[in-house]
C-alpha cells in the first residue's frame, strides 16, 4: 500500500538534515485527508524539536498539483447521514486541519513550500503557513470554496484581508485562478522559480552550511532561493490582479447587493474576468454572505482568532449550509448543478446567515482554545 504522505530526511554537507514532506495521492491531486493531516502534524512536531533538522520542505507528488484542497467526501457522507447536526467527522477534520496550518505559521524553523501546479483550498492553507513560498510558471492558485457552499477558510480570514485593496474579497467570491505573478502581488508567493528548477534547488540546499540558528537558516534559505530566481529561465509574466487592481477594487466596492449587481451587469472582453464573474454568480448565495462577513473582519483578529472564527462557520456550513449540496454537485454526482438553499442573494434571510455565523462553542470549550 502506498503511503498518502511520505516523510524523508535529506543530508547536507553541514551534517544537518532537511525534512521533506511529500503529499502522495497524485490521482487525487494530493488532496488532504484526515490521516494525512494527523501524520503531518505528528512528524512536523517531532522535527520542530529535533536539532538535526535545519528546516522543512513541503512538496506534492507528480507534476500536476502541490495540493488541490481537502478530501471532503467523508465529511459529506457523515453530514448527509446526520442532517442539521454537527458531526464528529466535520469537527475533527477542520479542527486538525487548522491546527496543522497554525503549526506551520508558528513553526520557527524555515518552511519551504514548493507551490508548483494546482494549489487550492486546503493546499493554500498549507502554503500560506510557509516562510518561503515558491511559485512556478505552472502555479494555479485559488480559493474555490464558493462553488461548494463554503468560504475561503484555512486562514483565509487572515491572509485575504491583508491583500492590496479588495483583492481578497475578489478571490473569495470568484475563485479566480492566480498565476505566479498574481501570487507574488498579493503576498501568497515570495519566490519564483521554473518547475524544472526543483532538483537544482535541492542540490544547492545540500551544499549550504546550515546551523542551529533558525534565523540564520531563514536568511541562508532566502539567499539560495534569490540566487536561483536570478538564474531561472522561466518568465514570470503579467499579473492581471496587479494590472486591473483599480477596476477590481471598483467592482468589489459597496455592500453585498451592490457588488452582486456590479458583477451581474459587468460586460467585459477579458476571458479571466468572465470566468470569475460566472463562478461568483453560480456560487452559493449563502457563501456570498459568509465571504462578506469574513471581509468585514478586517485586520483586527490575530491568526489564532481567525482560525477559531472559521472553525465555527465551517462546521455550521456542513450542518445547515450549502456545503453538502455543493459537494454533491461537484464531487459526488458531478452534475455541476447545485440546488442552493436560496436561489439568489436577495432571498437569503438574516436568520440563515446568523445561524451560520454563530459558533457552536463558548471560548472555554472551543476545540482550538489551545492555539
Amino acid at each position: 500500500m502506498t503511503q498518502d504522505v511520505i516523510f524523508q530526511t535529506l543530508g547536507t554537507l553541514s551534517g544537518k538534515s532537511i525534512g521533506v514532506v511529500t503529499l502522495n495521492i497524485e490521482k487525487a491531486l494530493n488532496a488532504l485527508n484526515l490521516d494525512m493531516v494527523k501524520a503531518m502534524t505528528k512528524q512536523l512536531l517531532a522535527w520542530q524539536q529535533n536539532d538535526d533538522i535545519a528546516f522543512v520542505v513541503l512538496d506534492g507528488a507528480g507534476d500536476k498539483a502541490f495540493c488541490a484542497g481537502g478530501d471532503v467526501r467523508a465529511i459529506y457522507h457523515a453530514s448527509i447521514a446526520n442532517p442539521n447536526t454537527m458531526t464528529a467527522e466535520a469537527c475533527d477534520f477542520f479542527t486538525q486541519e487548522y491546527q496543522l496550518d497554525y503549526l506551520l505559521h508558528q513553526y520557527g524553523k524555515p518552511v519551504l513550500v514548493w507551490g508548483d501546479g494546482i494549489v487550492m483550498g486546503g493546499g493554500l492553507g498549507l502554503m500560506a503557513g510557509g516562510s518561503h513560498r515558491v511559485v512556478t510558471e505552472r502555479s494555479r492558485i485559488a480559493m474555490p470554496e464558493i462553488s461548494i457552499g463554503l468560504y475561503p477558510d484555512v486562514g483565509g480570514s487572515y491572509f485575504l484581508n491583508r491583500m492590496p485593496g479588495k483583492l481578497g474579497l475578489f478571490l473569495g467570491l470568484t475563485a479566480y485562478n492566480m498565476n505566479a505573478a498574481d501570487a507574488l502581488h498579493v503576498g501568497l508567493g515570495n519566490h519564483f522559480l521554473a518547475s524544472d528548477d526543483k532538483q537544482p534547488l535541492f542540490d544547492a540546499l545540500a551544499d549550504v552550511s546550515w546551523s542551529d540558528d533558525a534565523e540564520l537558516n531563514h536568511q541562508q534559505l532566502s539567499m539560495v532561493l534569490n540566487t536561483q530566481q536570478q538564474n531561472t529561465t522561466a518568465k514570470i509574466g503579467q499579473s492581471p490582479l496587479e494590472q486591473f487592481q483599480t477596476e477590481i477594487d471598483q467592482l468589489m466596492s459597496g455592500e453585498i447587493e451592490e457588488v452582486h449587481h456590479q458583477l451581474t451587469s459587468l460586460d467585459t472582453e477579458l476571458d479571466w474576468l468572465k470566468r470569475a464573474q460566472k463562478t461568483a454568480l453560480k456560487g452559493s448565495p449563502l457563501s456570498w454572505f459568509l465571504i462578506f462577513a469574513q471581509a468585514n473582519l478586517g485586520t483586527n483578529k490575530t491568526l489564532a482568532e481567525c482560525f477559531k472564527w472559521e472553525l465555527g462557520i465551517s462546521v455550521n456550513c456542513c450542518s445547515y449550509g450549502d456545503f453538502c449540496e455543493g459537494v454533491r454537485a461537484l464531487l459526488i454526482d458531478k452534475d455541476r448543478n447545485p440546488q442552493w438553499r436560496f436561489s439568489h442573494a436577495s432571498e437569503v434571510t438574516a436568520e440563515a446567515v446568523t445561524q451560520l455565523l454563530t459558533s457552536p462553542w463558548q471560548a472555554d470549550d472551543h476545540p482550538l482554545k489551545g492555539i
